[in-house]
């Protein structure tokens, strides 16, 4: 065994101890249509359940201990710096969404956490969720945001040229909770969020 080898052995000995997939199984995702650009660290849960299609930049983490659930779906883009954490609680990622650039953080770390995001959506900028949070179709979470059981109803994704019929929105940064944001709607914050800053998302970026 070369040096190589033994270092890659002892690697993969710390993974199955913490319930990760090896160096050589991370990089098996890729007969299902998935990129891993770094396994060696990008790390994922061994009973976390991955789509195809997915990309996986380097520092990426998915973690999913005993008795949670962890599920992703397909054509996912996971930038450095992105979390998610199943400890306790359960995520369920949709398809096509981006997760970074500037870090993204879904962590289920309470019994009753329950994170459900779904596909196209945009979480970006160092955004956390937590608790019961629903994260719709489109939806959007943009800057360093920590949204706990909030709503973001669905819409179309950011590219629709009509902003009011896209995704619910919250953009800027501070504490978010208990909060929901209907299709079409936004609300920027600074320190902290409101129900009465909300405002069409036309108010932002005006119908042509």
């Amino acid at each position: 065994m070369d040096i190589t080898e033994s270092i890659i052995r002892r690697i993969d000995e710390g993974r199955r101890a913490a319930g990760l997939l090896t160096v050589e199984e991370t990089l098996a995702l890729a007969e299902r249509g998935n990129v891993v650009f770094d396994p060696f660290s990008t790390l994922i849960a061994r009973a976390a359940l991955i789509g195809t299609g997915n990309c996986f930049y380097p520092s990426v983490i998915l973690l999913c201990a005993d008795l949670s659930e962890l599920t992703v779906g397909d054509e996912n883009r996971f930038y450095p710096g992105t979390i998610l954490a199943a400890e306790g609680g359960s995520i369920a990622i949709g398809h096509r969404n981006q997760f970074g650039e500037g870090g993204f953080i879904a962590r289920a770390n309470r019994p009753d956490a329950r994170i459900v995001i779904g596909d196209r959506g945009r979480y970006r900028g160092g955004a956390a969720v937590y608790g019961q949070s629903r994260l719709g179709t489109g939806t959007q979470l943009l800057g360093q945001i920590n949204a706990d059981n909030c709503v973001l109803e669905a819409g179309e994704d950011h590219t629709h040229p009509d902003p009011d019929s896209r995704g619910g929105l919250l953009k800027g940064s501070g504490n978010a909770r208990g909060l929901t944001v209907p299709k079409g709607h936004v609300i920027a914050g600074h320190g902290g969020f409101a129900p009465g800053d909300m405002r069409r998302q036309s108010f932002y970026h005006p119908k042509s």
